[in-house]
């Protein structure tokens, strides 16, 4: 997909900061070649920190670098650069002081883009003048009462020209390397056509239909909250920096820059991001970021109603306006300066609403003329922003028509030449290759990060932990529940975590539906544990900008039935950061979602939801799913440390039905309770990612039964049952459902060789799929057998029965296999 047409976003460049976090709509190429440029003339300093760097090191670890043998730069840190660069002087260079072509050109303009041979990047006019009525903000929503933004005032400064012509190649080869998947190209490395590059603090985006916009709005929240911290460099309790950053990964007056297609408008994405960013705006919370909507009038063949996306955009509350004409490229900088310097100053969300046109198509072999008109396809001709540009060089009398026209043939000619040189370059040879970014797994970093929090909860933190629980840490307690323990462990990582903030919908001021999250707010502010909007695209959006910030999110989803209309913030934004961006970025992040069926008072499929199906298949997702009180606390500092470490996205599942379960066997038997472990313990008693839990029931020769979740309380019973009828039982909780444990699944098979695969989930899609599957690629030759749900929703009351996994269907299950 192409950028011709919309070359005005180089403006848009222009007027922000090299530091300013961006992420970018497709057809920004001349908004990242400024960028590129900028940072050419004026580099930040080399920092010596490389991604994951911050937690020793192992076989599995992360890429050091990010950046391709043809980027200007390495990335300086895991979530972007560590180290600003300064605001650049305050004029706009002249025409005297832009650098001559690297070819030879007699012309003294530089191109400010690889596309063509001028933007308002490289405008050699010696003064920005006032933004018209046209493209001011009166129209927008007001903000009376508040001081007036000077756009000449806080345009960035730049003591420096532009870079010369090579910034340029530069930034031309780093999309043509992405155009042809070479393993060379900056961010990607050959996985995905994107702009992006952690030097140039441009967040590459994996999809283009809004997805990112929450994402935009939990950076501006994150930024602003660090801002307002004391110490933006504390580090994390695992004494890894989260998200590779020991500072706040951007200047603390940054604001985020969002750009966007003009269909995009109409996606459920951009609008929960437009409201969840007015929402915070109208409670008074602060979200300095600028969206930049690229509005050529077409989503694909599809086109935007006349005044429809300006209707749209106006009305968006708590959302400043500003408009501007891509095709003016004086205009468009000075609108996008004014917008800039207003969310800077005031730290509140705007949209600059960019007016452009689409030249060449949509994408590859799309023919404009099977939907438009041949005057339509030459009225925008006449707007293209290069030649407008060029106009206004020629008017300006800086250079004569020939001249541009020969730089513009020149340019042609070296990025055919980078052309053809990229498309010899290595791709990706192998799935190892392939999959070397996308979730690095160091259990011994991750071990030795939870060995730290023990050492420091036991000895400098003692006194602070004291403090929070009361006098009585969860220890000194007796035995707790599920909730319990997973409150507990929740106030121990905020302890630990100093960045770490726990968010959602209810978990402040109630404490959660079901009061895992109660009295955190009261003990860590309502900075750090803070109820949401009911949205949980805006939820997970939050979390991911804020990982991506520097923070340490924990996110709660009420119900697992909430979280399947918000999945793609997940599945296309979570888990792809580190892929799509060789680990130069990373959105380290735990999401507490509550769920699965056998919920009693609650009818349903809402609160009892049992697909997790659409998490397992998200690659390098991890799932932990607690069953009992003394493994969801190890779980959950094990998430926790993993996130901080390897900039993991964990999703802890938490079975609502034992939440407030005491009993296993009978009555007051108080057997599905436990103690709380001491920090000594923490080590002992830690447990890795991907490594399953064993319960030996009599001489546990006979029997396997491999579950999670609810069906390790049930499985328990029935194996209790059968050793009364003398069958010795092993019953393995699989804690893990992503990566499943899949060592212990075949030890524990094979040491009885007849296994039954209980499965509260369904049958088809269910996770017994994947343990069956992983015994055949084993070569396990024993019997097997599946007790699994009913590929039913869950019903309202005692019919839920019918269609989920009983006690009595696990033993009638076991006998059969016994009996073969």
């Amino acid at each position: 997909m192409g950028s011709a047409g919309h070359e005005g976003n180089a403006a848009v460049a222009a007027a922000l900061r090299p530091t300013d976090p961006a992420l970018l709509h497709y057809r920004s190429g001349a908004f990242y070649c400024v960028r590129a440029a900028q940072a050419a003339a004026d580099p930040p300093p080399t920092s010596t920190v490389e991604p994951n760097s911050a937690a020793g090191s192992d076989s599995s670890a992360a890429p050091t670098s990010a950046v391709g043998s043809g980027s200007s730069a390495a990335p300086t840190s895991a979530v972007g650069p560590a180290s600003a660069v300064g605001p650049a002087s305050s004029a706009v260079p002249t025409s005297a002081a832009m650098p001559t072509s690297a070819a030879g050109s007699a012309s003294n303009v530089e191109p400010a883009s690889a596309a063509g041979p001028a933007s308002a990047a490289g405008l050699a006019s010696t003064a920005v003048p006032a933004p018209s009525a046209e493209s001011r903000s009166s129209a927008g929503p007001s903000t009376e009462g508040e001081p007036a933004a000077d756009p000449a005032a806080e345009v960035p400064a730049r003591s420096t020209p532009l870079g010369g012509f090579e910034a340029y190649a530069e930034a031309a080869r780093d999309v043509l390397r992405g155009m042809v998947a070479s393993s060379q190209e900056p961010i990607a490395g050959g996985r995905h056509k994107v702009f992006g590059r952690a030097d140039l603090a441009i967040v590459p985006t994996t999809s283009t239909i809004a997805s990112h916009l929450p994402r935009a709005v939990g950076m501006g929240l994150a930024v602003e909250r660090l801002r307002r911290m004391e110490s933006a460099g504390r580090r994390t309790g695992a004494g890894a920096q989260v998200g590779g950053a020991g500072n706040a990964p951007w200047p603390k007056d940054a604001i985020v820059v969002c750009s966007f297609g003009d269909a995009s408008v109409n996606h459920a994405s951009a609008t929960a991001a437009f409201n969840t960013a007015g929402w915070y705006d109208h409670a008074g919370l602060r979200i300095p970021v600028l969206f930049v909507c690229e509005d050529n009038g077409l989503g694909i063949s599809v086109r935007s109603p006349k005044g429809w996306v300006e209707a749209t955009l106006r009305s968006k509350p708590g959302i400043r306006y500003f408009s501007a004409d891509g095709a003016d490229p004086v205009g468009t900088y000075a609108a996008a300066a004014e917008a800039a310097a207003w969310v800077r100053r005031h730290r509140r969300p705007a949209v600059l609403h960019l007016h452009t046109v689409r030249l060449m198509g949509h994408a590859g072999a799309d023919a404009e003329s099977a939907y438009r008109s041949p005057a339509e396809l030459a009225d925008d001709v006449a707007r293209d922003p290069v030649a407008a540009t060029a106009r206004l060089l020629v008017e300006a009398g800086v250079a004569t028509g020939e001249e541009l026209l020969a730089r513009y043939d020149e340019t042609g000619w070296q990025i055919r030449r980078l052309a053809e040189d990229v498309l010899g370059e290595p791709k990706l040879a192998s799935a190892a290759e392939v999959v070397s970014a996308l979730a690095p797994r160091r259990p011994v970093r991750v071990a030795r990060a939870v060995a730290d929090a023990a050492a420091r909860a036991s000895g400098p933190g003692a006194g602070a932990r004291a403090e929070a629980f009361g006098g009585k840490p969860p220890e000194l307690t007796g035995p707790l529940t599920l909730a319990q323990s997973i409150n507990a462990a929740l106030a121990d990582g905020m302890l630990d975590h100093p960045q770490m903030a726990v968010f959602g919908e209810d978990v402040a001021a109630k404490g959660g539906v079901y009061g895992v999250t109660k009295g955190l707010r009261d003990r860590f502010g309502a900075a750090r544990v803070f109820d949401t909007l009911l949205d949980e695209t805006s939820v997970l959006g939050l979390g991911l900008g804020a990982g991506l910030a520097g923070m340490l999110p924990v996110p709660e989803i009420q119900y697992l039935a909430y979280l399947h209309n918000a999945e793609d913030q997940l599945r296309g934004e979570a888990a792809t950061m580190q892929f799509f961006s060789q680990g130069a970025f990373r959105n380290p992040m735990v999401v507490r979602v509550a769920g699965l069926a056998y919920q009693e008072g609650f009818g349903g499929h809402f609160h009892n939801d049992n697909s997790v199906s659409v998490l397992r298949d998200v690659p390098g997702l991890v799932i932990a799913v607690p069953a009992r009180p003394d493994d969801a606390a190890p779980m959950l500092r094990t998430c926790l440390a993993s996130a901080a470490v390897d900039g993991s996205v964990c999703v802890f599942l938490e079975p609502i039905a034992l939440y407030h379960t005491r009993d296993l066997y009978a009555d007051g038997d108080g057997e599905w309770l436990a103690g709380y472990p001491e920090p000594g313990s923490w080590v002992t008693g830690h447990v890795p990612i991907g490594r399953a839990r064993v319960y030996q029931v009599g001489t546990a020769d006979d029997l396997t039964i491999i579950t999670f979740g609810n069906g390790v309380r049930m499985s328990l019973r029935a194996a209790a049952v059968l050793a009364e009828e003398g069958v010795g039982t092993r019953v393995v909780d699989l804690r893990w459902l992503a990566p499943l444990p899949v060592a212990d699944i075949i030890r524990e098979s094979s040491a009885t060789g007849r296994v039954l695969v209980v499965d509260e989930t369904r049958r088809s899609g269910g996770v017994g799929e994947g343990v069956i599957a992983a015994l055949v690629d084993a070569g396990y030759v024993g019997a097997a057998r599946r007790v699994a749900g009913v590929d039913s929703f869950v019903p309202l009351g005692p019919a839920a029965r019918q269609v989920l996994v009983s006690v009595e269907a696990i033993t009638e299950g076991a006998r059969t296999l016994l009996a073969r």
